[in-house]
């Protein structure tokens, strides 16, 4: 028996107790399960992690080499092994090889050039960015400006990702062309979606008589040569390294439209709260070690206890746009189904990701959470100073509703009436910002790129390739060259929307 599969059987073997004798067995238990961190505070408390549980995901994090992957993802090493390529997003905010750094600083220089330009208005006077981007190179951008940039009177920002046409007119109801820059984000500059929705942007541009479309086209990409040959001019081209990923590239040049609408301080102050966290990561011992816990959490729900998916909800307007977010970075992250050598997993993958906003969510899906037959742990976000000027009830019923829901899901509550019985014992975690900021977001979010780092290393997978997503794509391009043969399902779906 290997070393790691001798750390999952002691795994197994732990026997499960339920939350409320947990807490009645350890009267520190709140001090050893919660972890403050740049600005915020995370409770692991009321999942069902025990000392034992800990220190035998801890001894599996040994077996399973986490400490020398983590050595080798900040030292730009081939972590990726299916693409024989680094994963270094940590170095877009600093903390990685020197030369993967300075290269990242070089080419925040750049953007940040551009940037000076755009606002001394060498492009004229520009009040509004047409951001179009697809899967990480829109939803970071789009996160960011949500969260940070409701009080930006700087510029109007839309992103857009999805290729239906509604999508862009709504931009272009609300945005003067003349006044209009166009960021095209794709780190191949090919993705087809994207490529479609720019051009038909400088169509709009084009029937709306500005006169050099291209002119006003920023690239941030990859492959610059690609922007060069599609009409970009070399000076409004951001490039960003071949090795940052898409889900992990809003701290490179994709961040563009949030350091133009935030404003580069505040864009700093993200990577700098990213990289507090990367240090965190990368220094504190496992069982001190927010991201390390948190992955051991997710773990012993996902291949102990059987739980399919993984509920995250934002107590905060802001974050409106953070369970998206973690969809993509989560599921196409983790969910493989071969080890990083290639062999098929013999356990259970990432879980689904799903959530939405409290206290809306409290009256949609929180009744399957309270009294449904499925486990699922819940992840509770907020913040405690408010976004808001309003009355202080506003946040304080917030807040309350938050923390008392948790409370709930634990305790539950018995009755004769099996219809008004809540039987408890269900896991929650909290993660409480101090205030939502710059400095914590870009905290908050390394932090859940590191648990998913450690969640892939402990079951064996390669957390950064994706191939999953190219096959629906592929035979998209071959049907409409009709060159695809489809089941007779789908002959018929394209018969009758007329496309084949």
């Amino acid at each position: 028996m290997s070393d790691s599969a001798a750390a999952w059987a002691a795994i197994e073997a732990i026997r499960n107790e339920r939350l409320d004798a947990l807490f009645e067995s350890a009267p520190d238990r709140v001090s050893q399960l919660t972890i403050e961190q740049s600005g915020i505070w995370f409770d692991f408390s009321k999942t069902h992690l025990s000392a034992a549980l800990v220190d035998g995901f801890s001894t599996l994090a040994d077996a399973a080499g986490l400490a020398p992957a983590r050595a080798a993802l900040f030292a730009g090493k081939p972590v990726n092994v299916t693409e024989d390529r680094a994963a270094e997003h940590s170095a877009e905010r600093g903390v990685g090889a020197a030369e993967s750094v300075a290269r990242a600083r070089a080419l925040h220089a750049r953007m940040r050039g551009l940037i000076d330009a755009i606002e001394a208005e060498a492009f004229g006077p520009v009040r509004h960015l047409l951001h179009v981007g697809i899967g990480g190179s829109a939803l970071g951008p789009d996160l960011l400006i949500d969260a940070l940039g409701r009080d930006a009177n700087r510029y109007d920002v839309a992103v857009v990702s999805n290729v239906d046409g509604c999508a862009l007119e709504e931009a272009f109801a609300r945005f003067d062309p003349s006044a209009t820059l166009l960021a095209v984000a794709s780190k191949t500059f090919t993705t087809t979606e994207t490529m479609l929705n720019a051009q038909s942007a400088l169509d709009w541009m084009a029937e709306d008589g500005v006169e050099d479309p291209y002119g006003r086209v920023i690239a941030l990409t990859t492959a610059p040569q690609k922007a060069l040959e599609w009409g970009v001019d070399e000076t409004r081209i951001l490039p960003f390294s071949e090795s940052v990923g898409g889900r992990y590239s809003l701290w490179s040049s994709i961040g563009f439209p949030a350091a133009l609408a935030l404003g580069w301080d505040a864009f700093e102050e993200m990577l700098e709260g990213a990289a507090a966290m990367d240090r965190h990561f990368k220094l504190a011992p496992w069982a001190e070690n927010a991201p390390a816990l948190a992955a051991f959490a997710d773990l012993y729900y996902a291949q102990i206890r059987g739980c399919e998916t993984r509920a995250v909800f934002a107590y905060d307007e802001r974050l409106r746009l953070l369970p998206a977010y973690l969809q993509q970075l989560e599921m196409e992250s983790n969910g493989k189904g071969v080890t990083r050598d290639g062999a098929p997993l013999d356990r259970p993958s990432a879980p689904i990701t799903w959530g939405g906003v409290g206290t809306d969510a409290q009256h949609a899906v929180f009744q399957l959470l309270h009294q449904g037959t499925h486990l699922t742990p819940v992840e509770f976000v907020a913040a405690i100073e408010p976004g808001d000027a309003l009355d202080e009830a506003h946040h304080r019923q917030l807040l309350l509703n938050c923390f008392a829901q948790g409370a709930a899901l634990m305790a539950g509550r018995a009755n004769d009436d099996g219809a008004r019985a809540y039987p408890g014992d269900r896991p929650s975690s909290t993660i409480l910002l101090d205030r939502l900021d710059p400095r914590t977001l870009g905290a908050l979010i390394a932090f859940y790129e590191h648990r998913t780092f450690v969640n892939a290393t402990l079951i064996g997978i390669n957390p950064f390739d994706q191939f999953g997503v190219e096959l629906g794509k592929e035979m998209a391009k071959a049907a409409d060259q009709g060159g695809e043969r489809f089941d007779a399902s789908t002959r018929a779906l394209l018969s009758r929307a007329g496309l084949g």
